[in-house]
C-alpha cells in the first residue's frame, strides 16, 4: 500500500548546534516528527512536520487510563552514507503486539515501516557516525480523546520522533536483585510496551541505584526467584559453556536485541536455550565455577555487560573476561553499520 505522506520541512535545521560525537540520548531531539491520526475507525492525514508541542484536551485519556506505548529503535549510517534500519518490521508487529494487548488499534506494517524510511530519511544528518552511536527513534501512541469514563478511546495519535544517541554505558553494570517490588505477571502488560510498565519501575530503580547499583534485576512476583528482565533489558547468562536466557512467559518483552543475539549466537555453534532460571541456579554457578558470563540486551543499551549481581547480603561476581559478550556487541555494531556482511537480512536501507 503506498501512503501520501506529506512533508513540512523546517527552515533550517539546528543540527549544526549539536556535537554528534558527545550526545547523551533523550536530551536533543531531530527537527522533525512523523505524526498520524486515529479517528472515524481509521488512521488519517499522515504529515512529517516540524518537532512542536502537541495540543492535549486535559481530558485526554491516555493521562487517565494509561491508554499509552512506545517503540525503540535506532538508525545508522552505512559505507555510502545511506540511512539503515535495524530490523523494522519486527518494531511494527511488537508495537501492534502493545497494541492490542492495550485495547489500542494496530497500525498497518507498512504504514509504520514507511513513515519509519521517510522520517529517517529525512533526518539522516542527525545520525552520529561514531561507533556505538546511532539516531534513537521512538514510534508512539496514545489516546488523545477528551473523555473521563472507563473504556477504550476513539481517538489516537501515532507519533515518531527521534534523539541522537551515544553509547548507554560504557561499563560494566551492577544488578539489584529486587524482592519487595515487581515488574510484571504473567497475565499483566509485562510482554507489552505499555508506558505504565516503565512508571512503576521508576522507585524501584531509584532505590537500587541509592545502594550503589545501576539497575534491577527483575524477580518473578511469587517466590522473587525466576529471573524476568535487567532494568529494560532481556538478559542472557553463560554458564558451563551454554547460553540460557528466560522463555517469554508472558511476563517478559520480546526484545528485538534478544531474538538477534539468538540467531547470531546459535549461528557461531553457541547452544542458547530459553527456560525459566532461577536466582538459585546462578549462586550454585558462581559457587562451583561454572558462572561465565552475563550481558542484558535492549535497543538504547545494546549489549550491557553484568559485574555483578546483589542478592540480598550475597554480591554474585562474574569473571572479568567477557570474550563472548564483547564478540556480540562489536558484530551487532559492526552489521548495523556494514562493516561487515548482513549474512541474516536484519538492515533495511532507509530510501
Amino acid at each position: 500500500m503506498k501512503f501520501d505522506i506529506k512533508i513540512n520541512k523546517v527552515a533550517q535545521s539546528k543540527v549544526s548546534q549539536i556535537d554528534l560525537d558527545n550526545v547523551i540520548m533523550g536530551f536533543n531531539f531531530t527537527d522533525h516528527m512523523f505524526v498520524c491520526d486515529y479517528e472515524n475507525g481509521q488512521w488519517n492525514n499522515p504529515r512529517i512536520e516540524p518537532l512542536e508541542l502537541i495540543p492535549t484536551h486535559p481530558a485526554a485519556m491516555a493521562l487517565h487510563y494509561g491508554q499509552a506505548i512506545f517503540e525503540g529503535m535506532k538508525a545508522t549510517l552505512g559505507k555510502d552514507g545511506t540511512a539503515l534500519l535495524f530490523r523494522p518490521i519486527e518494531n511494527a508487529k511488537r508495537f501492534n503486539h502493545s497494541a492490542d494487548r492495550m485495547g489500542m488499534p494496530l497500525v498497518p506494517e507498512d504504514l509504520f515501516v514507511e513513515a519509519l524510511k521517510q522520517f529517517t530519511t529525512l533526518e539522516k544528518n542527525w545520525i552520529p557516525s561514531k561507533v556505538g552511536s546511532a539516531l534513537y527513534i521512538r514510534p508512539f501512541m496514545y489516546a488523545d480523546e477528551p473523555f473521563i469514563g472507563m473504556r477504550a478511546a476513539n481517538n489516537y495519535k501515532f507519533i515518531v520522533m527521534a534523539s541522537p544517541a551515544g553509547p548507554l554505558y560504557s561499563r560494566k553494570i551492577k544488578l539489584f536483585a529486587e524482592k519487595t517490588f515487581v515488574r510484571a505477571v504473567n497475565g499483566g502488560t509485562g510482554e507489552a510496551k505499555a508506558a505504565g510498565n516503565y512508571a512503576a519501575a521508576i522507585r524501584p530503580t531509584e532505590y537500587a541505584k541509592a545502594k550503589g547499583y545501576d539497575q534491577v534485576l527483575w524477580l518473578d512476583p511469587y517466590n522473587f526467584e525466576y529471573i524476568q528482565e535487567v532494568g529494560t533489558m532481556n538478559i542472557f547468562i553463560k554458564i558451563a559453556g551454554k547460553f540460557i536466557t528466560p522463555d517469554l512467559s508472558g511476563s517478559i518483552l520480546s526484545g528485538i536485541t534478544r531474538m538477534s543475539v539468538i540467531d547470531l549466537l546459535r549461528s557461531k555453534g553457541y547452544e542458547v536455550t530459553e527456560r525459566p532460571i532461577t536466582i538459585s541456579e546462578i549462586v550454585e554457578a558462581s559457587n562451583n565455577g561454572t558462572l561465565e558470563e552475563a550481558f542484558g540486551t535492549g535497543t538504547a543499551v545494546g549489549i550491557a555487560m553484568i559485574e555483578e549481581i546483589g542478592n540480598n547480603e550475597l554480591a554474585i561476581k562474574f569473571p572479568e573476561n567477557n570474550p563472548v559478550s564483547v564478540f556480540v556487541n562489536d558484530t551487532l555494531n559492526a552489521i548495523k553499520v556494514q562493516d561487515i556482511k548482513d549474512e541474516f537480512g536484519w538492515i533495511v536501507e532507509a530510501k
